[in-house]
Order: structure tokens, then C-alpha cells, then sequence
């Protein structure tokens, strides 16, 4: 449950993707998007970010009646970002945990999905502590993915990246001999693509709601609780009318939002 490297106007490493008429400071809401976490987030050559993120933060907005300030963040700067308040609240895949939620609050879930490791079909080795030692694992740093990584495979030799794609790339290069990352973001973003044919499923999903968490939410800072409160009531809303379903369907071939 997963989250980049742009910078412009002297932010360094964030890019402010202005839709509409509105601009930071004003009266639109600025949200903290990451763009290279698909089928959640992605870039399309022109720039434009798409995913069910994307869509996620476009039907906040409109349902606020506030313009959207897509706001492009490196994903181990996210927490940081929205602390100094370069963004009002972050839609990006970021897992609800009890570390988090010393510095930041969370909206209710808008989905949860296990995280799974992936490794060559066939592997030598299965998807145990044992299986892992000396193994080198790959996982996109500061994620909940890490924290599983560390406790669970202790003997694995992690390997950390700034991005998920990057951690494909390595992957399918023979660079990692496992990753672990959000199952269905693995299955839509790599297995299902020619890169990830040679590649599988190892093991079951990971249950670790310590560092996993309880699914995805909104993240806002503390003292911003209205705001919080409109966002999960949004969720609510939107999964309540059937918007939810729609924009699920769009992506996933199976409901997201979870138990």
C-alpha cells in the first residue's frame, strides 16, 4: 500500500500540475499525487497524470466545489511535503498505520489491498525467512512494503528504490530476486504486462497489519480535522452512489475497497 522526480518553480522535487484555473494559495484544493504507482498513478507521454487515484482526487474536488491542484511528489518527501504544507492532503495509495499516524491523520479507507512478493515462476525458493536469506529483495523505500521487508525477511539483502517502476526494471533485468510491493499494483502495473511474463505470485499475501495497516486513506496534517471529516464523508458518499464502482471498474477487474 503503497508511493516523484521533477523539479520546477523552486520547489525542489515537487512539480504543481495546475488543472483549471486555480492555482496554489487560492481557492483549490492541492492535492499530493505521486505519477509512478499505475494503475493507481501514472504519466502519460504529455505529462497528463491518469489512474484511479487521479480520478479519485478529481471527484473530491468536484464534489467540494474547489478547483484541483495535482501536486507531483517524490514518495519518501510525501509525509514531509504536507507537513510544510506545499499540499492540503496527499491521494496516493498511503497506507493507514499507527507510525504514520504520530505525525499525520487519515481520512476513513478508500481501499485495502495485501501486498504479495514477486520472484521468477519457478523460483528456487519459496516466500519464507528461510526461503529470502541472502536473497536480494527489492522494495520502493519509506512504504509499509519496507517495514514488512525488514521484520519479516531479516536475512534477504534489501535493496531500496526511490520508485516502484524502478523496482520492476531491476526485476525484470535479474538485478532482485523477489520484490515485495501491494499485490494488485504488482499484478496491473507488471504481471500482466509483457515485462512480467516470466514472473509470479510467491507465497501467499502478506498479513502484517503493523506495518501494512488497515487500507489506504487520504492523508491530511493533524489540525486540519474539518477537512479530514469532508474527505472520509466524500469517501462514503462516493461509495455509497455507485461513483466508486465505476471508477473501480475502470482499472480492476475485481472490488478493491476491501473487507
Amino acid at each position: 500500500m503503497i508511493k516523484k522526480k521533477l523539479t520546477m518553480l523552486g520547489l525542489a522535487g515537487v512539480l504543481a500540475l495546475v488543472t483549471g484555473t486555480a492555482a496554489a494559495g487560492g481557492h483549490g484544493l492541492r492535492v499530493g499525487v505521486e505519477g509512478a504507482y499505475p494503475p493507481f498513478s501514472w504519466k502519460e507521454a504529455d505529462g497528463t497524470l491518469k489512474g484511479f487515484d487521479i480520478d479519485m482526487a478529481m471527484e473530491v474536488c468536484k464534489r467540494l466545489n474547489r478547483e484541483c491542484v495535482l501536486v507531483e511528489q517524490e514518495w519518501d518527501g510525501m509525509i514531509p511535503a504536507l507537513l510544510a504544507k506545499k499540499f492540503d492532503t496527499i491521494i496516493a495509495s498511503m497506507s493507514i498505520t499507527e507510525e504514520r499516524k504520530k505525525k499525520i491523520d487519515f481520512t476513513v479507507k478508500y481501499y485495502n489491498t495485501p501486498a504479495k512478493l514477486v520472484a521468477k515462476k519457478g523460483a528456487s525458493f519459496d516466500g519464507t525467512a528461510a526461503g529470502l536469506n541472502g536473497k536480494r529483495l527489492g522494495v520502493q523505500r519509506a512504504t509499509t512494503h519496507q517495514c514488512s521487508a525488514e521484520k519479516l525477511f531479516p536475512g534477504a539483502e534489501l535493496v531500496l528504490y526511490a520508485t516502484q517502476e524502478e523496482v520492476w526494471q531491476d526485476l525484470a533485468a535479474g538485478r532482485l530476486d523477489a520484490q515485495l510491493s501491494d499485490s494488485l499494483q504488482a499484478y496491473e502495473g507488471f504481471l500482466a504486462l509483457d515485462a512480467g511474463s516470466g514472473f509470479d505470485f510467491l507465497g501467499d499475501a502478506i498479513d502484517d497489519v503493523e506495518c501494512q495497516g488497515v487500507g489506504a486513506g487520504f492523508a491530511v496534517r493533524k489540525e486540519d480535522s474539518a477537512l479530514r471529516d469532508q474527505l472520509s464523508q466524500i469517501i462514503l458518499d462516493i461509495r455509497a452512489d455507485g461513483t466508486y464502482k465505476a471508477m473501480n471498474d475502470k482499472y480492476f477487474a475485481v472490488d478493491i475497497y476491501g473487507n
